[in-house]
């Protein structure tokens, strides 16, 4: 009796192998960057403004002067939320820990065993022959470069990421590095100790080795100065209106959503169209830039994650070496990548 065609199972799941948590913000001073107890919980605040009408108007009301100026009378009244140093603090300390998770191979949800059968035999092959080595130095690398820390990175006078390797409750080893070093428009070939960390990195997602980090960030921006919580996103009642803007806080703590800072540590994907000009982007099944509002992985191109993936697993149509780079962080990221019915 023949075989059945080899189809993409109708359910399929992986979990998130970068297992990050949210991010907690603290206040103090750089020279007291050994000194735990120095630093001190930011809190978000209320503030209420008086703003003025700067958005686009319609054409009619922007060339009649008499209606312009009735306009720009009108009062922009907002209530905000902010967070920011205490003018006796001139740093940000951002901290979250980090667990890295093997099994790649093994999809938490499949309901086809043939297809499950031929999934782990690409994953294998992956991993014999490449090892993870190019995935974990591009993510070891987004670690010490401080890329988590987004808009808080933004003009800060220097940039310090400690990250520490805990097995048995203690620390096993403490990686320092100066953000300035890296880049954050390509990766690099690591040496030294961005190298130790990317080799336990590899271990963690070869399931070799329990890889759990504590990752401390600390951006020099002023005494003062303004920091940038995630913003909470208001649906439908959630909370009330009073406020046009809210900040993400844990246990009354300015923290950054686990979502993003996992954004920021899966953005190497170099591999799709136009990456020269425009550099490093997050392992996204359709290349999508929410900001840019681009998808840069078009299926009509045969690039997006679905394409490769059932060429690959489905046809057996092995793709370039950097997309399957882009596949199996694609894995690594998870999701639910089942077929849909038409």
């Amino acid at each position: 009796m023949a075989q059945a065609k080899l189809k993409t199972a109708s359910v399929l799941a992986f979990e998130r192998k970068l297992s990050n948590s949210d991010a907690v913000m603290h206040s103090g001073n750089w020279d007291h960057r050994e000194e735990s107890a120095a630093w001190k919980s930011i809190t978000i605040q209320s503030k209420d403004v008086r703003g003025t009408i700067s958005n686009r108007l319609k054409t009619a009301i922007a060339k009649d002067p008499a209606k312009l100026d009735a306009e720009i009378q009108k009062a922009n009244l907002q209530r905000v939320e902010v967070a920011a140093l205490p003018f006796e603090s001139d740093t940000l300390r951002l901290s979250f820990s980090l667990r890295v998770l093997g099994d790649l191979a093994t999809p938490s949800a499949c309901n086809d065993s043939d297809y499950q059968a031929a999934l782990a035999s690409m994953i294998n092959g992956y991993i014999e022959k490449n090892k993870f080595t190019e995935l974990a130095n591009r993510y070891a690398e987004n670690l010490a470069n401080g890329r988590f820390l987004w808009r808080n990175r933004v003009g800060a006078e220097a940039v310090e990421v400690r990250v520490s390797h805990i097995s048995d409750q203690k620390i096993q080893k403490t990686w320092v590095f100066s953000g300035s070093d890296y880049s954050l428009r390509s990766f690099s070939k690591p040496s030294a100790d961005l190298a130790e960390l990317s080799e336990v990195v590899r271990g963690g997602l070869a399931g070799e080795d329990f890889a759990f980090f504590r990752v401390e960030a600390f951006a020099r921006l002023g005494n003062g100065q303004e920091v940038f919580p995630s913003q909470e996103l208001v649906l439908d009642g959630g909370r009330d209106s009073a406020k046009s803007k809210y900040l993400y806080q844990v246990d009354e703590v300015a923290a950054m959503h686990s979502q993003k800072i996992g954004n920021a540590l899966r953005t190497i994907d170099t591999w799709y169209p136009g990456a020269d000009e425009l550099g490093p982007i997050a392992v996204e099944p359709y290349g999508s830039v929410t900001n840019r509002g681009t998808a840069y992985r078009q299926p009509k191109d045969k690039l997006d994650f679905y394409n490769l993936l059932d060429g690959w697993v489905i046809k057996g149509n092995e793709p370039p070496l950097e997309q399957q780079h882009y596949v199996l962080a694609g894995l690594i990221r998870g999701g639910v990548f089942g077929e849909k019915a038409d």
